[in-house]
C-alpha cells in the first residue's frame, strides 16, 4: 500500500503542479530518487504522464475559455489575447518546448488551447519539454 500511496502521491503532485494551480513536483521527485527506495524508471514515468496530462488540462481549459472571451468577467481582455495570440504566432508551436518553465509555462498551455493548436501537436512538443526536465531533475539528483 505504501508504494502506491507514493506513486499516487508523485502522480497528484505533477498533475497539480501542470495546471494553473500552484504546486511543484520537482523537489517530492528528487527526493523519491534519493532515498532510493522507488524504481527510478517508474518514479519518472508517473511524474512525467502525470505532468503531461496537467498540461492537456490546460489545453482544454484554453479550448473552452475562448467562448467566454467576450464576457467582461473574463481575466484577459481582449486586447491581451491579442497580443498573446500574435506573439504565439510569431513563434509558433515551439513556444510549447517552453512549458517546463515554473513561471510562463502553464500558460502557454492554456493560450496554445485558446489559439487551437492541435492536440498532437501540442501533446509531442509538451511531453518532449515535460520528461526533458523530469530527466534534468534525475541527473541533478544522481549527480550530486
Amino acid at each position: 500500500m505504501g508504494d502506491i500511496a507514493t506513486y499516487g502521491g508523485l502522480f497528484f503532485a505533477a498533475f497539480v503542479a501542470a495546471t494553473v494551480l500552484p504546486m511543484q513536483s520537482e523537489a517530492l521527485l528528487a527526493g523519491l530518487l534519493i532515498s532510493d527506495a522507488y524504481s527510478t524508471i517508474l518514479l519518472l514515468v508517473i511524474a512525467s504522464v502525470g505532468n503531461i496530462l496537467g498540461s492537456a488540462v490546460n489545453w482544454l481549459l484554453g479550448r473552452g475559455a475562448e467562448r467566454f472571451r467576450d464576457r467582461s468577467w473574463f481575466p484577459a481582455s481582449s486586447k491581451a489575447l491579442q497580443r498573446a495570440e500574435k506573439w504565439y504566432r510569431s513563434y509558433g508551436r515551439w513556444t510549447l518546448l517552453l512549458s517546463w518553465m515554473p513561471i510562463g509555462g502553464d500558460a502557454l498551455t492554456v493560450v496554445a488551447g485558446i489559439l487551437r493548436e492541435p492536440f498532437w501537436s501540442f501533446l509531442a512538443l509538451v511531453a518532449i519539454a515535460k520528461i526533458g526536465r523530469y530527466l534534468a531533475v534525475f541527473a541533478l539528483t544522481t549527480w550530486w
